[in-house]
């Protein structure tokens, strides 16, 4: 007997098990109503979704912390299973690796060796990669071994981590003394009224260059030295100038760091006009302290058309030394100072009727008496006495 037409089994294709309509069937044979069914599914779906991406987070989240886990402690370049690489990595691998290097940046740098003046010329071109995090304010400081009291400033430079210096700076080096002397290339992030940052250095020993011809390379810098060189102590004044009157005031405001045991410090303030002594004054004595206080002012008239050449010295000298005795610090500023000096001079300049202070280390006498190359006082021959 065979089935209906419209039957399931006369719809049904051959050869399948399929019925079709078994989901509506089954719906219309549950007891709850189908909006029912239709939120538990969904509630289902958002909770399988959930699991999942909580999954997901979890595993995220591990292997990120194992990653920095193994770049903190340096786990990756240990190859053996000593536990030598675990406490002491290799030390060439630190210094070749690109983080090293990156961390104190790079310094271009010229060199050029004059055999017959025997004299070196360092050429600043240009610093990268300074520190990473924020600008700073660099200048550069270079010295040679050999010279202990010489030394070159660049002006600083503001809010930049890749200074352009463009500066050069000779030494008066023999040949002889060539392959014992070292060039070191310091940079500092410049602060006005606290000490300088350190950003790092660059110690290059001139017995392993060849001065044959003039070189022109990137050097990595490394670490800063952990001491500082001694200094003999720190100045502090300010400077304002106006043009329409011509008047330059000097305010000494204090000092610090200067060496102990001396009897009654004060600070002598010259003025030079053409490489030659013009007017000078002076600061009252502090008794027995290492850093006194002055707050004294003192007012040079000076035309605007001789700004350029006026060089203004600030010396500390001690009341208690000897006659003919040197001081024990001075601070040289104008058109022919350099780095720190020669950029509070133009900040002076550029900011006309308003006080500028700041802090500047003391440099040693000779060092700025062969900078300013002084020459003698202008003297008048008087008339010898009739006898």
């Amino acid at each position: 007997m065979g089935h209906p037409p419209d039957s399931p089994s006369a719809l049904a294709p051959a050869g399948t098990t399929a019925i079709p309509g078994l989901i509506p069937d089954l719906i219309a044979g549950t007891p709850w109503p189908r909006w029912a069914l239709i939120a538990g599914a969904l509630a289902a779906g958002v909770l399988v979704v959930s699991c999942l991406l909580c999954a997901a987070c979890c595993c995220c989240r591990h292997h990120r912390k194992k990653r920095r886990g193994k770049e903190v402690v340096g786990l990756g370049s240990a190859c053996g299973t000593t536990t030598t690489h675990l406490v002491q990595p290799d030390v060439d691998s630190l210094e070749s690796s690109p983080g090293g290097a990156q961390q104190w940046g790079r310094l271009q740098l010229s060199l050029e060796y004059d055999f017959g003046s025997q004299e070196i010329r360092v050429g600043l071109r240009q610093a990268a990669d300074l520190r990473p995090g924020g600008t700073v304010d660099p200048y550069a400081r270079v010295s040679v071994s050999t010279q202990s009291g010489h030394r070159h400033e660049t002006k600083v430079h503001r809010g930049t981590l890749c200074p352009v210096f463009d500066e050069t700076c000779c030494f008066h080096i023999p040949q002889e003394e060539l392959p014992g002397t070292t060039l070191q290339v310091q940079l500092f992030n410049f602060k006005r009224f606290s000490g300088h940052e350190p950003l790092g250095e660059l110690r290059l020993p001139l017995g392993t260059v060849d001065l044959q011809h003039v070189l022109e390379h990137w050097y990595p810098l490394g670490p800063p030295a952990a001491t500082e060189p001694e200094q003999v102590g720190e100045l502090c004044f300010s400077l304002r100038y106006v043009p329409s009157s011509g008047r330059l005031t000097v305010v000494v405001l204090e000092a610090r760091g200067l060496r102990p045991g001396l009897a009654e410090p004060y600070v002598k303030v010259q003025l030079m006009l053409n490489q030659r002594k013009w007017k000078k004054r002076r600061t009252a004595s502090r008794k027995g302290t290492a850093a006194p206080y002055f707050n004294e002012a003192f007012t040079f008239l000076v035309p605007f058309s001789q700004v350029q050449n006026v060089d203004l010295v600030l010396a500390v000298w001690d009341r208690g030394l000897p006659l003919r005795a040197e001081p024990v610090g001075k601070v040289h500023l104008g058109a022919r100072a350099s780095g720190q000096p020669l950029q509070h001079w133009a900040d002076m300049l550029a900011h006309a009727q308003r006080p500028i202070a700041q802090w500047h280390p003391l440099q040693p006498a000779r060092e700025v008496d062969h900078v300013l190359a002084l020459q003698p006082r202008l003297r008048l021959h008087l008339p010898l006495p009739h006898s």
